[in-house]
């Protein structure tokens, strides 16, 4: 069962997509143009890049959420409706007193980590495993939701978003949290 959040943890998703396509905002505040890159199979699940040069072009966003998420009370993650060729998401259900909690994992070749951040009176730089990343509260200005977008070189990265009732704070320690599971799972930036 999907929870009631997702579609707006999927519109965060979809407006970070959308307004790829047509620029880029870095945290600096300088506008670039991007691209994108992708594809489906005749399921409907994301294909791997159809980019030889992505570094994600043999990887499957679901199948790498799936594996982050083992033995942590989700369901098996599945392509989102706003952006099924990069992005998967898996809700784990209200326990008792504990809120849902919706995860997305969007692999995004050709844009850089620093890229399209849309607050960044709300954004920290730091790292997970070493890996560079930025650190975005309430993206879309979204109370309890905190996404983080890890570095995945050349110019690419994985976009992990959190959303768990209305305590931002929780979303944040949830999305660190599922990073340091999800980074060790991308390609290595060597």
């Amino acid at each position: 069962m999907i929870s009631q959040r997702i579609p707006g943890l999927l519109a965060v998703v979809a407006c970070v997509t959308v307004a790829l396509a047509a620029c880029t905002n870095q945290v600096g505040g300088q506008a670039n143009p991007s691209s994108t890159v992708g594809g489906t199979d005749t399921s409907g699940a994301p294909a791997p890049s159809s980019n030889p040069d992505s570094p994600f072009a043999s990887m499957n966003p679901c199948s790498i959420l799936d594996q982050a998420l083992t033995g942590q009370g989700f369901p098996p993650a599945v392509p989102t409706v706003a952006d099924a060729k990069e992005t998967c998401a898996a809700t784990k259900p209200r326990a008792g007193d504990v809120n849902p909690v919706d995860l997305a994992l969007s692999l995004q070749p050709g844009r850089g980590y620093k890229n399209n951040v849309g607050n960044p009176s709300q954004a920290s730089e730091g790292s997970v495993h070493g890996r560079a990343a930025v650190e975005e509260r309430e993206p879309q200005q979204s109370p309890g939701q905190c996404g983080i977008w890890l570095e995945v070189k050349p110019a690419s990265r994985a976009l992990i978003l959190v959303s768990s009732g209305s305590d931002t704070a929780n979303a944040c320690k949830l999305v660190e949290r599922f990073a340091e599971k999800i980074e060790p799972l991308l390609p290595k930036n060597n």
